[in-house]
C-alpha cells in the first residue's frame, strides 16, 4: 500500500475505526444487559426478548428508511439516529444508579435503539460506498468484516470484566465514551460527499420505498441471496437464544463469556484473511461454502460436547469463514447496486433478510423453555438422552443445538443449486 492509497482513502479508514470503537461500545452494554437479564429472572425467553425488541422495529420500518435516508444528508442523519441512541443509554444508567431498573425498561431501550439503527444503518451502508474507490469495494469488505469480528473477540472478555469487576455502570460509560470519540471524528474530520446522481424532485416516501422492492423483484439473483441469508438468520438467531441457556447452566457466566472470547478469535482470524486474500474467483462458492461450514460444525459439537475445550472448538469452527462470507456479500452488493438507490434497496434487504432475527429468538427461547427443557427435565437420570446431553436446563438446550443443527445444515443445500444467485458471478 503506498501513499497514494492512504490518500484516496484516509476518510473512510478514519469513519471505520471510530465506527468499529463505538460498535464495540455498544456491544459490550448488549452483552452486559444480556448477562444481567438471565443472573435476574433466569429465563432464555425473557433474555431473547430484548434482541426481539431491537429488531422488532429495525424490521418494520426499514423499508421506508432507506428512502428517507437517500434523500437526506448522510452525515447529519448518522449523528442524529447515534446521539438519540446514546439519549436512551443514559436513561438506562440514571435507573440503573437510582436503583430503578427493570425488564420492561430494557424493552422499551432496545426498541428505541432498534428504531434509531433503521435510519442509521442504510445511510452507513452508503457513506462507506460514497469514501471507498469502487476499486476498493473488496479491501473495504474485508476491513468490515474484520471489525465485527474484533468487535466479536472484545466483547465478551472487555464487558465480563469490566461487569464482574466494576458493574453494568462501568460498561455503560465505556459505551457512551467510544460513542463521543465516534460523533466528534464524523462530525469535524470526515467530509462525506453528496450524490449527484439521482438527484431531483424527492418521490414520494411510498414509492421510493417501492422502488427498493422493485429492484429486488428485477434482480433475481440479489433477492434470492437475501432470502437464503434470511434462513440463515433464522438459524442464527434459535442459536443465539438458546446460548446462554446451554452454555450458563453447564459452565457459568465465565463460561459463556470465554465461549464468545473464541468466536471473536475465529472470527479476527477470519477478517484477517478476509484483507489478506485476493479476490475470490468464485463469491458465490465462499458464501456457500462458508455457511454450509458453519452451520454443519458448531451447533453439533456444542449440542454433544461436555466440556469448554470443546465448546471454544465449536465456536472457532462455526465463525472462522464467516467474515470471508461477509466479504464477498457485501462486495457483491456493493458492485451490483447503484449507489443513488442502495438506501432504499438496503433498506427492503433488511426488512427480507433481517425479519427471522426476532421471530428466531422467539421460537428459540419458547422452544428451549417450553419445549426442550420440560422433555429433558422428565427424563430419568440414566436415560440415553440425559448421557447424551446432560440433564436440566443445559441439557435441554443442547438437545435443542442438535435440531437446529440439522435444519441449519439442509438450509444451505437449496442456495448452492439456484441459477440466479450463480448469475451474480457474471
Amino acid at each position: 500500500m503506498n501513499k497514494t492509497f492512504f490518500s484516496e482513502c484516509r476518510y473512510i479508514l478514519l469513519l471505520w475505526l471510530t465506527q468499529a470503537l463505538s460498535n464495540l461500545g455498544s456491544a459490550m452494554t448488549n452483552f452486559a444487559l444480556v448477562v444481567w437479564s438471565y443472573s435476574q429472572y433466569g429465563s432464555a425467553l425473557t433474555t431473547a426478548m430484548l434482541t426481539v425488541c431491537a429488531y422488532a422495529p429495525y424490521v418494520v420500518l426499514s423499508i421506508f428508511a432507506g428512502a428517507l435516508s437517500d434523500r437526506w444528508d448522510k452525515k447529519r442523519t448518522m449523528l442524529v439516529c447515534d446521539a438519540l441512541a446514546a439519549l436512551c443509554t443514559l436513561c438506562v444508567l440514571g435507573l440503573l444508579v437510582t436503583g430503578n431498573l427493570r425488564i420492561w425498561h430494557l424493552y422499551l431501550n432496545n426498541a428505541l435503539n432498534g428504531l434509531m439503527n433503521t435510519v442509521q444503518q442504510p445511510a452507513s451502508e452508503v457513506a462507506v460506498t460514497l469514501l471507498t474507490p469502487r476499486a476498493h469495494y473488496q479491501w473495504m469488505g474485508g476491513l468490515q468484516a474484520l471489525a465485527r469480528s474484533l468487535v466479536s473477540l472484545l466483547t465478551p472478555a472487555l464487558a465480563t470484566a469490566l461487569y464482574t469487576l466494576v458493574g453494568l455502570k462501568a460498561v455503560i460509560f465505556f459505551d457512551l465514551g467510544t460513542f463521543t470519540l465516534a460523533a466528534v471524528c464524523l462530525l469535524f474530520f470526515i467530509p462525506i460527499p453528496e450524490q449527484t446522481e439521482g438527484k431531483g424532485e424527492p418521490e414520494p416516501l411510498l414509492a421510493a420505498a417501492r422502488e427498493g422492492l422493485r429492484y429486488l423483484r428485477e434482480h433475481r439473483g440479489v433477492l434470492d441471496l437475501i432470502l437464503f441469508l434470511a434462513v440463515i438468520n433464522l438459524t442464527a438467531s434459535m442459536f443465539e437464544a438458546a446460548l446462554p441457556a446451554l452454555l450458563i447452566p453447564k459452565g457459568g457466566e465465565e463460561a459463556l463469556g470465554l465461549c464468545q472470547t473464541f468466536t471473536g478469535l475465529a472470527s479476527l482470524t477470519g477478517g484477517l484473511l478476509a484483507v489478506a486474500l485476493p479476490k475470490p474467483k468464485s463469491r458465490v462458492r465462499v458464501i456457500c461454502n462458508s455457511l454450509l461450514f458453519s452451520m454443519s460444525t458448531e451447533n453439533f459439537i456444542l449440542a454433544l460436547g461436555k466440556s469448554l475445550p470443546v465448546w471454544c472448538i465449536g465456536a472457532v469452527l462455526g465463525w472462522l469463514f464467516i467474515p470471508l462470507m461477509n466479504a464477498g456479500m457485501d462486495s457483491l452488493f456493493r458492485e451490483t447496486i447503484p449507489p443513488e438507490i442502495q438506501g432504499r434497496v438496503y433498506s427492503a434487504r433488511n426488512t427480507l433478510q433481517f425479519f427471522t432475527i426476532p421471530v428466531g429468538y422467539l421460537l428459540g427461547g419458547w422452544l428451549v423453555d417450553r419445549v426442550f427443557v420440560p422433555f429433558m427435565t422428565a427424563q430419568a437420570p440414566n436415560s440415553l438422552w440425559v448421557s447424551l446431553f446432560g440433564a436440566g436446563k443445559g441439557g435441554g438446550a443442547a438437545l435443542f443445538f442438535l435440531v437446529i443443527g440439522v435444519f441449519g445444515s439442509l438450509s444451505c443445500l437449496p442456495a448452492r443449486w439456484d441459477r440466479h444467485i450463480w448469475a451474480l458471478e457474471e
